[in-house]
């Protein structure tokens, strides 16, 4: 097919055109009563269905009204200034990249723009926004799982497309195919879908385009994210294709025969092009069958843009705001200079009276609260917007937040602690013992001889058990201790498989041995985050000491707590779904300088404890076992399948090799870029010494964020080896997360060994797993933290454990000062390695496929200071033991990529390291 290059007419001047309100819409965002699949078989194509037994929009019916459109009445009058900021409504259509959007345009734009889903506003709501107050200066429509032919996918989007005729809108993936469609073109299944791969652009040089190179070897290389695609050849003479794929190759990110240089994000535009990796790609010549390549798309060139020729409206099939994507912000600056000439080109003296009263809020997060009336918080199922449907939006006020990227607005909680009688004032004491660590044995001998005792019973070790290359420094550990530790055990109630339920009941256990329960209304994390916040201490109390956890909260979070961040429970967990300890005593073992550490808390009013006494002259009795420090085998471990040792598998073979196929079902349909399946493996054991068990797991598969936990009244014990931080949190405010996507069995020798790196290094498919779930956290991270913060210092890192290869990255940003500890963690759970992207229409597709709960795996296991900082990791490769069973969660990320029989390979290689560990100690 051949495109036109040429821009459109609109660009040099824009037309001025009045109108009235088309009253006929309503019908545009009917709710059918079930997700419905949009698409039939055409011969070999698929294509929308208009059959009138399914909920969807004509497009061809819409194209026939667009003079009908409600149009801002425009009067003449002197020429509007240049906008000092760019006021952006941007509508979320329930995807995990919109905050990546979020953040670049509160750069580019200098100031915030406010987010609503597409369901939260109504049509009189947003026009009143757009004609009556004038609060916004354009609109951006994000990216979304589903299709623009199904209302509940789409939203308002539509609506605002077809009336919104003279506000500049950009479009991006579901937002591009929403123009085309509501102006009567057809959207289609692509060829192949499409996700986390890069491919090469050619653009018309409109002004979208502006100073951004074009076609093949340019460095225009975007992302793509998208089983669905506008059939260019049904275009309507007013939308102008102005992008296109310059090729029919496909790209993955790393390629072996380019230098790397990873971008930090946001220093400079031209350097979010990723370039590669020399030193690798000599290292690999000549053996080319190790790395899969991308077949070349059968249909050719893929229409990537389109604009309206009289509208200033535009759609983009790619991600702008993907990490990988060159040129990106770029895109977003034209589209702010777009806006600015639109509207100085508009003369209208109610604009000029009212642009200096109006501008957009400041957003944290989708919990944030928007008007005057409502207070700020993070709640369940984006609490911030959902009041509007009990109040009229038109009789409220948008804040003002002035122009600057810095809002210095307050964030008030809803449920924030009672007054200061509730406060808890606590005094921290501690004590160093420099280079001790390997006198006594370091840290196994040290826990064994302080908490080893009585089988162990409620203790904790937060265990670096891997601590090379410098992935982990510290170990925490501690048992029952002083006045004011205590258990709490929470359980969520039968009703809370309802989204908008939380409740459950919460059990308190004190030092003393007595047993209180409370019924939480409204969920453990709120709970948890009001007892943060009630503490009061002095920063004096642990200055000098060089890590962030100086007590407080210990434990875990279950996977069924996602309820609580949004999305609705189909099983319900056997194990509690959320337990901890309040750690008052601790011992932390430095790993980096050999030193331990002995830390106290105590309340204010209360006297101290001879705990640090009397644990100093233990540790210092302590003798170095006969072994000294363990060694770690750095063997490689043998085949071995856990279904023919005993274990019984939550699901046969053959079921979740067809489980897989419909994950690449719902790909195909556009209903998720990428779900990471699960299962379980159980084993019924007798009596076992677990801590025996956890020593024999932390010497056969050492890893960074390793634990144990014994929670002796439930029967429960967790001994987890995983390598994967969720989120950390430290004092100077940086919030970090390491997920792990594309993992690899170690070779026998060491040849094979990197050889097999080297494969998962330039795996196409894993690389996009990687890049996908990168995005994503890009975008949880950008929930909370400031505009402009956050980057990513490393991307796609193989990282070698003893048992496999596992491809790390880093995502880091600065958190807003006005958010606590919890919402951190709410903004981001469960993390989006264990769920796929977008997060949340994944977890529902993920709860049907799966039979059993998760419960504790999935999950994350770690600390919450008093002083609110964090660390958590994500409970993979971990033994459960409950109620004499034992069991073993394990799964892979499906991706269009995917072949059935390699993930069932995959998730049974991720069991192999625990359940060989299990079945050697028994």
């Amino acid at each position: 097919m051949n495109f036109p290059l040429q821009s459109s007419s609109f660009e040099l001047t824009y037309p001025i055109v009045e109108g009235t309100r088309y009253k006929n819409v309503n019908f545009l965002v009917s709710k059918s009563p079930e997700r419905i699949a949009c698409f039939t078989k055409k011969g070999n194509v698929q294509v929308s269905d208009h059959d009138a037994k399914k909920v969807m929009i004509s497009g061809q019916l819409m194209h026939g009204h667009l003079e009908g459109s409600y149009m801002r009445k425009k009067q003449l009058g002197e020429p509007i200034r240049k906008l000092d900021s760019v006021r952006t409504l941007l509508i979320d259509n329930y995807d995990s990249y919109t905050y990546n959007i979020y953040q670049e345009l509160s750069i580019v734009n200098g100031v915030p723009p406010v987010v609503v889903r597409n369901d939260e506003w109504t049509r009189e709501d947003v026009l009143h926004y757009l004609y009556e107050e004038n609060a916004f200066d354009n609109i951006v429509i994000s990216p979304g799982p589903g299709s623009p032919t199904c209302p509940e996918d789409i939203g308002i989007c539509l609506q605002l497309l077809l009336e919104c005729c003279d506000i500049p809108i950009l479009g991006v993936c579901l937002g591009h195919q929403a123009l085309g469609y509501v102006h009567g073109a057809k959207v289609v299944h692509a060829s192949d879908p499409i996700h986390g791969r890069l491919s090469e652009l050619e653009h018309n040089g409109c002004r979208l385009f502006l100073d951004i190179p074009s076609g093949r070897n340019s460095g225009f290389k975007v992302v793509r994210y998208h089983s669905l695609v506008i059939d260019s050849e049904s275009l309507p003479e007013e939308l102008i294709p102005i992008a296109w794929t310059s090729s029919t190759g496909l790209l993955s990110f790393l390629e072996p025969k380019e230098p790397t240089i990873v971008s930090d994000g946001y220093e400079s535009e031209t350097e979010r092009c990723i370039l590669y990796d020399s030193v690798s790609a000599n290292v690999i010549n000549g053996n080319s069958n190790l790395f899969s390549r991308s077949d070349e798309v059968r249909s050719g060139r893929v229409l990537m843009g389109i604009m309206h020729s009289t509208r200033p409206h535009y759609g983009l099939q790619f991600h702008p705001e993907s990490i990988a994507t060159c040129h990106g912000r770029q895109i977003f600056m034209n589209f702010r200079e777009i806006t600015e000439d639109y509207w100085r080109k508009l003369r209208s003296s109610y604009i000029k009276e009212k642009f200096s009263h109006y501008t957009a809020c400041m957003q944290v997060s989708d919990a944030s609260r928007m008007f005057t009336e409502v207070p700020r918080s993070i709640e369940c199922k984006n609490s911030a917007l959902h009041q509007l449907h009990k109040k009229d939006p038109r009789s409220m006020k948008l804040l003002y937040s002035g122009t600057e990227l810095n809002s210095s607005s307050k964030l008030e909680r809803v449920n924030a602690p009672n007054p200061a009688t509730d406060h808890k004032c606590l005094k921290l004491k501690w004590r160093k013992f420099d280079h001790l660590a390997g006198q006594v044995g370091h840290a196994r001998n040290i826990f064994c001889g302080l908490f080893g005792h009585k089988k162990a019973d409620n203790t904790f070790w937060l265990d670096s058990s891997s601590v090379e290359k410098g992935r982990a420094r510290f170990s925490f550990m501690g048992g029952k201790g002083g006045s004011l530790w205590q258990q709490l055990t929470f359980r969520l109630s039968d009703q809370s498989d309802v989204i908008s339920k939380c409740e459950g009941y919460l059990s308190i256990e004190d030092s003393q041995g007595s047993t209180r329960s409370i019924f939480l209304e409204e969920g453990f994390l709120e709970f948890l985050n009001k007892e943060l916040l009630s503490f009061r201490y002095s920063k004096l109390d642990y200055e000098g000491l060089p890590f962030d956890f100086h007590g407080g909260y210990v434990g875990y979070i279950g996977y069924g707590l996602k309820v609580e961040c949004g999305v609705a429970n189909r099983h319900k967990s056997k194990t509690p779904d959320a337990c901890f300890f309040f750690a008052d005593n601790l011992v932390v073992v430095d790993h980096q300088n050999d030193d331990v550490y002995l830390l106290s808390i105590h309340e204010e009013s209360t006297c101290m404890t001879t705990w640090l006494d009397d644990t100093e002259q233990k540790l210092l009795s302590l003798k170095a076992s006969a072994r000294g420090k363990l060694e770690t085998q750095d063997s490689h471990p043998v085949m071995f399948s856990p279904c023919k040792a005993g274990f019984v598998a939550e699901k046969p073979r053959e079921q979740y090799i067809k489980d897989v196929g419909k994950c690449l079902e719902y790909i195909k349909d556009g209903e998720s870029y990428e779900l990471c399946l699960t299962t379980q493996i159980r084993k019924s054991i007798g009596e076992i010494n677990t801590l025996g068990l956890y020593l024999h797991l932390r010497e056969k598969n050492p890893a960074p964020y390793a634990a144990w936990l014994n929670f002796s009244k439930e029967d429960l014990c967790i001994c987890c080896s995983s390598p994967e931080r969720f989120l950390q949190l430290d004092r100077s405010g940086i919030l970090e997360a390491k997920p792990i996507k594309g993992t690899i069995a170690r070779g026998i020798t060491q040849e094979e060994d990197d050889q097999l790196k080297l494969k998962l290094q330039f795996s196409e498919k894993d690389q996009a797993e990687n890049l996908m779930i990168v995005d994503l956290l890009r975008n949880d991270l950008g929930r909370v933290c400031e505009p402009g913060s956050v980057y990513v210092p490393r991307l796609m890192d193989v990282e070698s454990y003893a048992t496999v290869h596992t491809m790390v990255s880093t995502i880091r940003g600065k958190k807003q000062s006005n958010v606590s500890a919890v919402d951190c963690v709410k903004a981001a759970f469960p993390g989006g390695s264990m769920t796929g992207a977008p997060k949340l229409r994944s977890m529902e597709i993920l709860d049907t496929l799966e039979s059993c709960p998760r419960g504790i795996y999935s999950g994350s296991i770690g600390f919450f200071s008093y002083n609110q900082t964090f660390d958590l990791n994500i409970v993979i490769r971990t033994v459960i033991i409950h109620n004499g069973e034992a069991s073993i969660g394990a799964g892979g990320a499906i991706v269009a990529l995917s072949n059935p029989e390699d993930e069932y390979e995959e998730m049974i290689l991720k069991t192999r390291a625990p359940a060989k560990a299990l079945l050697e100690f028994q």
